[in-house]
């Protein structure tokens, strides 16, 4: 019989130290709501396991332009944190917020970010900042401290694990754009995102002179690119918005300026894509950058 007791009370301590290490059940995770990629990455690495995140501008998506649908309504009604970005960028909120009704806690993760401006507004892009970055993240962990005491610890520890990926990623930038000439520090592109990267790191970005955003470059738009990287002496341009290959030839072979592939601004891609995470976009884009401006 003691025998049996033992071993009985064997299988109980092994099955509640299988439990413990088991993952948390979906059901006791908390539900999170990111409202794009790059935020639902950021609440992923500081959450870990003890999160259920959703994300309503997914991969790939514009939050500048998205239009929340009635299911978005319900994502936010039965979540029990909301995390935005705010300083404007997501103008679709109120009115989402309002037609769900939920009562979760919002966490502004710009939050103690002083603000560029983008035009007469406050540019909302200051994730492309790595030290604006592990900003988002402490506003993140305290937001998820608050919201679920019990895992207060673990969320903690992943968001120091983060950060110290962080501080690494700052160094490769800085590295790399230190192998970078002083002279060669600007670009052309289209993009309009990279205020913050260009404060923090000293490239400038330029905007192409006449391109509109709305129809394809016309050979007096070309014309006119190639006349202004001529006359600043820029020496690589990034122009996604322009999808005839042989324009980009053509400014390229007649300008003498590299011409870059993508760079990622607003949104995280899919798995398969060049940046699944906030890491892998920084290190795509700084890549780019460094591959069309070094030589």
């Amino acid at each position: 019989m003691r025998a049996v007791r033992c071993f009985r009370l064997w299988l109980i301590v092994l099955a509640l130290a299988v439990s413990a290490a088991s993952p948390v059940r979906a059901q006791d995770r908390l539900k999170v709501v990111a409202s794009f990629s790059i935020l639902g990455d950021f609440v992923k690495n500081v959450g870990g396991d003890r999160v259920d995140v959703t994300t309503l501008v997914g991969p790939d998506g514009d939050v500048h332009v998205y239009a929340p649908a009635p299911a978005d309504a319900r994502k936010i009604a039965d979540a029990k944190l909301l995390v935005i970005n705010g300083l404007g960028l997501e103008g679709w909120l109120p009115r989402l917020l309002q037609a769900a009704g939920g009562k979760a806690p919002i966490v502004t993760a710009t939050n103690g970010i002083a603000p560029l401006k983008l035009g007469s507004d406050a540019d909302p892009h200051a994730w492309q900042s790595v030290a604006n970055a592990k900003k988002y993240v402490t506003n993140i962990r305290d937001a998820l401290v608050a919201a679920d005491p019990a895992d207060a610890e673990a969320f903690r520890k992943n968001a120091d694990a983060y950060l110290a990926k962080l501080d690494g990623l700052e160094r490769e930038v800085r590295d790399a754009i230190n192998q970078i000439p002083q002279g060669r520090h600007k670009v052309i592109s289209t993009h309009d995102a990279f205020g913050y990267f260009a404060s923090a790191y000293g490239i400038q970005f330029i905007a192409p002179l006449g391109v509109s955003t709305e129809s394809e470059a016309s050979a007096r738009d070309i014309a006119g690119i190639i006349a202004q990287i001529k006359a600043a002496k820029i020496p690589a341009v990034f122009l996604e918005k322009i999808s005839d290959p042989r324009l980009m030839r053509r400014i390229s072979t007649e300008s003498g300026a590299s011409v870059g592939g993508t760079l990622y601004s607003d949104s995280l891609t899919d798995e398969k894509g060049d940046a699944p995470t906030y890491i892998d976009m920084v290190r795509h884009n700084i890549k780019a950058l460094t591959s069309a401006l070094a030589n």
